[in-house]
């Protein structure tokens, strides 16, 4: 908050800024209005998905030999395609929506919504640009590359050597598909696994939201917590390990993927949120900078004016302050923003 509007709150006689009744409706466009340019970089990242699932990827060599280990059965999807943004971005956009009508915090709400889809977007991007430059052949490439199956045939006999020349380059003596181009296309990009990249950036995501949401670093031991916490990650677990048994993917591809998602989704998280285990990790960072802001422009009034708000900040603390009361003496534990707050209002 600028100098300017500090004084035109102080002439206009107005109470500052009530944290906890910052919502959609009242401050959601002025939000929306600061992280215009975030908005934008979604809708590239977007245009730049769209745009590596439309090109053709490398078409790594494979020869006779290689398709031995190609040859598992072409499945169908347990999980289907459809399914795969349901599970990473609605679930956790649920899970986010509830938590504001339980907060009413725009910050929180649009702060998380814009993590989860960056956290799902850029690893979107980041696979499927991995996907199209190594063009691993996926288990099953075999019977996409020879709906048929005269691909299986070997050198035995004269019919076969006829077959066999066919299918296979006579130079470089790399094969060469009869199938549909577009199944051909699919069955170059295995490494790495989309399904579970994407799973484990929206879910992971969402672990680490609930983490600091529910506190489960707050030194008190309640282990049922981290059930809440690992429910997500066990679901995005279960979604890679159905496209290895679907033949869809290597073991590689699976883990190389959940890697990526949980990486760039505690990046992305990191950027609006302090760590789970801070004891300010139950709010993003936007929610402490109004806090300070409203505080450094006019402390007497914002203490005055700002019982609820100190009410929530003592409510929330209070599982994370060992041997520390509202007045009490601080610990390791003690939240720099509560501990300011208190001694502003002994004066």
């Amino acid at each position: 908050m600028s100098e300017a509007e500090c004084l035109l709150l102080k002439q206009m006689k107005m109470p500052d800024i009530q944290l906890v009744a910052h919502t959609v409706r009242s401050h959601g466009v002025k939000v929306a209005r600061t992280h215009m340019h975030d908005w934008l970089t979604l809708l590239l990242l977007i245009v730049i998905e769209v745009i590596l699932n439309v090109i053709e990827p490398f078409h790594r060599f494979v020869g006779e030999d290689m398709l031995t280990d190609l040859s598992y059965p072409l499945k169908d999807n347990t999980v289907p395609f459809w399914a795969v943004p349901m599970i990473a971005i609605i679930l956790p956009f649920f899970v986010i929506l509830v938590c504001y009508f339980i907060r009413r915090d725009v910050y929180d709400l649009h702060h998380a919504i814009l993590g989860l889809l960056f956290s799902v977007l850029i690893t979107g991007v980041i696979t499927d640009a991995i996907k199209d430059a190594v063009g691993r052949p996926r288990p099953d490439f075999f019977w996409r590359c020879f709906p048929d199956g005269k691909g299986s045939c070997t050198l035995s006999t004269c019919n076969c050597c006829i077959i066999h020349a066919q299918v296979f380059d006579p130079v470089t003596k790399d094969v060469m598909c009869t199938g549909l181009k577009s199944v051909i296309k699919e069955g170059h990009k295995s490494f790495p696994s989309g399904h579970t990249s994407w799973s484990f950036a929206g879910l992971g995501f969402l672990a680490l939201y609930l983490s600091g949401k529910i506190r489960v670093f707050d030194h008190r031991g309640h282990v049922a917590k981290l059930c809440i916490v690992f429910l997500p990650l066990l679901i995005a677990a279960l979604v890679g390990i159905s496209r290895v048994d679907d033949y869809w993917h290597h073991w590689q591809d699976v883990f190389a993927g959940g890697l990526l998602g949980i990486t760039v989704s505690s990046f992305c998280y990191m950027q609006f949120f302090p760590a789970p285990y801070d004891v300010d990790g139950w709010g993003p960072h936007a929610y402490f900078q109004k806090l300070a802001e409203s505080r450094n422009c006019n402390p007497s009034n914002t203490i005055n004016s700002s019982n609820a708000q100190q009410s929530e900040l003592e409510s929330v603390y209070v599982d994370t302050q060992h041997g520390r009361g509202p007045s009490g003496a601080s610990t390791h534990d003690s939240s720099p923003i509560l501990d300011e707050t208190n001694r502003l209002r002994r004066y």
